[in-house]
């Protein structure tokens, strides 16, 4: 016990809880910043510069290989300490005393030279860009407005998601490059482990499949399956053809073209149940009945499962988050999902918990 300024009596346990609370306060208020070196480290090609470079890399190698001046030594030293606090990469000591800094597993999702795996840096770069980012601003005056169709991003930039992909070609090739990242690690774990969905299916189409990355990969690994991307106009016209996959531009609350199967790989997180039924209900006309093979594959969230950790369960609400400031969607649990199904028509489904955070849901007219 120590005496106050007042002659009060403070217990100096409390003191200390009172001070490791304080600490971490400013460590979330100040999270921000872990994201934004995040960013920074994939600008600069930091992953890349310490693969090229064999081994751990001093802090002078990567101002040399990345032509940053000298007078920023301890500026990026700093960085590169916090990123390997947070595990993005690992700091070494080396036989002559210099720190140096190598890959973990989370980094080397960012090289672009390790191995046929696509690089995740499009997909953060995306996260992170100031299009979606600046409107976690308005999150305070959003929950207070009566309007629940409004989002965040339609009151940062006056306008919805996907229309500011339609006006601005920036945004939206920095949109598909992002997507077709996320599609080409999706695809590389499910063509592995995951592809008993796609078995026997002979036509498909992928609702929503931008730059055709996925339906490319699914014609490469099941032979003699035959894939169109279906999306918007603007979309496809700019999408680089791919052997095997046809391109049809369209809009997915009207009509969605007809095949054995119809994939939507993270789509439905995107928009409200309504929103989800009326696109469910034109995926159940293009296809057959179950008896016949006719089935929707989905390919998203199903909160609660395929959590191994807290950090996954952390990583599942965060994204529930992300989908309430971008769009007017969210990340669904079990029960949400089967209410979308019965709603839609579909008699039954299946949920295969085979990508990490994400699953694969089969569902039968």
């Amino acid at each position: 016990m120590v005496a106050g300024a007042g002659g009060e009596l403070i217990n100096n346990g409390d003191v200390q809880e009172t001070l490791k609370a304080h600490g971490v306060l400013w460590n979330h208020a100040m999270s921000f910043i872990k994201s934004m070196c995040l960013k920074c480290a994939v600008e600069l090609d930091i992953p890349n510069a310490i693969f090229r470079h064999g081994m751990p890399a001093t802090i002078a190698e990567l101002l040399e290989k990345l032509s940053i001046p000298e007078a920023k030594s301890r500026r990026l030293r700093i960085l590169m300490r916090l990123l390997s606090r947070e595990g993005i990469f690992k700091s070494h000591i080396t036989l002559s005393g210099e720190e140096a800094f190598d890959l973990t597993p989370i980094s080397l999702l960012l090289t672009t030279v390790a191995g046929d795996r696509p690089s995740s840096s499009p997909f953060i770069l995306m996260l992170l860009d100031r299009h979606l980012v600046d409107p976690c601003q308005q999150l305070s005056h959003w929950f207070r407005l009566q309007d629940a169709a409004t989002t965040p991003f339609e009151m940062a930039h006056g306008k919805s998601f996907w229309e500011l992909a339609g006006d601005r070609p920036e945004f939206n090739d920095l949109f598909n490059k992002g997507m077709a990242s996320d599609s080409g690690f999706v695809m590389d774990v499910v063509t592995h482990i995951g592809g008993s969905a796609f078995r026997g299916v002979k036509t498909l189409v992928d609702v929503g499949g931008g730059t055709g990355m996925t339906a490319a990969a699914l014609v490469e690994a099941f032979p003699g399956l035959a894939c169109t991307v279906f999306d918007l106009p603007h979309v496809v016209e700019t999408a680089e053809r791919r052997k095997g996959v046809e391109f049809v531009g369209g809009d997915m609350f009207v009509e969605v073209p007809g095949a054995d199967a119809v994939l939507l790989k993270w789509i439905l997180h995107d928009w409200s149940d309504e929103d989800c039924v009326r696109i469910l209900r034109r995926c159940k006309e293009a296809i057959p009945p179950k008896e016949r093979g006719g089935k929707v594959i989905i390919i998203d969230m199903v909160v609660g499962v395929g959590v191994q950790s807290q950090t996954s369960v952390q990583t599942q609400l965060l994204f529930d988050l992300e989908m309430m400031i971008l769009t007017t969607g969210k990340e669904r649990d079990e029960g949400e999902w089967r209410k979308l199904f019965v709603a839609s028509g579909f008699g039954d489904y299946k949920i295969t918990p085979a990508i990490g955070l994400r699953s694969i849901i089969e569902v039968f007219p």
